[in-house]
């Protein structure tokens, strides 16, 4: 037998008429509570030079209407990338909520002040790994790594560890958020907000 529609409702429908920045911070919320560890995990994806797409999971450490924030090695590949193409694509997927979150838009450097706070922020042994790794090049063993590390640790041993000038975050800025729940059989709810002005959207229920 066929399953009505009516049979399939298990949760409210996305509300249209809220603000997608508020939306967001609402599902993190509920992501918060619910995910056995790094609600704030998204996946990054960028573009190469020849124009292939690259993906990643990166931990989300600032939202806001200026748009979203992460760290990054600025050689690394993901910083080289976004800086001959500053464009990318944000995923949150909350398995625990049958919710996921996909964002577009320009990218733009943080500040020198915003780089600096977060990196005062990070657990001493991040900070000293962040000098020593030269992030996505080769490494020829891992001992090599250990002993600079050890190296590092030494150097700054008893004061502070300064940010290397390679080390950086990104703001993703939206120009489009698509907010999706899971529903049984498959018929999941969508919607799209789409920036056409500084503060204006279009917003869009999609089919399933």
């Amino acid at each position: 037998m066929t399953a009505k529609a009516s049979e399939t409702v298990t949760s409210p429908l996305i509300d249209l008429s809220s603000d997608p920045f508020d939306l967001f911070h609402a599902w993190m919320k509920d992501a918060e509570a619910s995910e056995p560890n790094d609600p704030n995990a998204m996946t990054l994806a960028t573009v190469s030079p020849e124009g292939r797409p690259d993906a990643r999971i990166v931990l989300l450490k600032g939202a806001d209407r200026k748009g979203f924030t992460f760290f990054t090695n600025l050689e690394s590949r993901k910083g080289l990338e976004l800086e001959a193409t500053p464009v990318a694509a944000l995923l949150f997927h909350w398995k625990s909520l049958r919710r996921q979150i996909r964002i577009e838009g320009p990218v733009f450097p943080v500040t020198t002040q915003e780089a600096d706070d977060y990196f005062a922020s990070r657990r001493r042994m991040s900070q000293l790994g962040a000098i020593a790794s030269d992030q996505s090049r080769p490494l020829p063993n891992r001992a090599v790594f250990e002993q600079r590390l050890e190296e590092v640790e030494t150097e700054y041993a008893g004061r502070p560890v300064p940010r290397p000038a390679n080390w950086s975050g990104f703001r993703v800025r939206p120009e489009r958020f698509e907010f999706w729940q899971d529903r049984p059989y498959r018929l999941h709810d969508r919607a799209i907000w789409v920036m056409r002005g500084r503060h204006a959207w279009d917003v869009t229920r999609l089919y399933p």
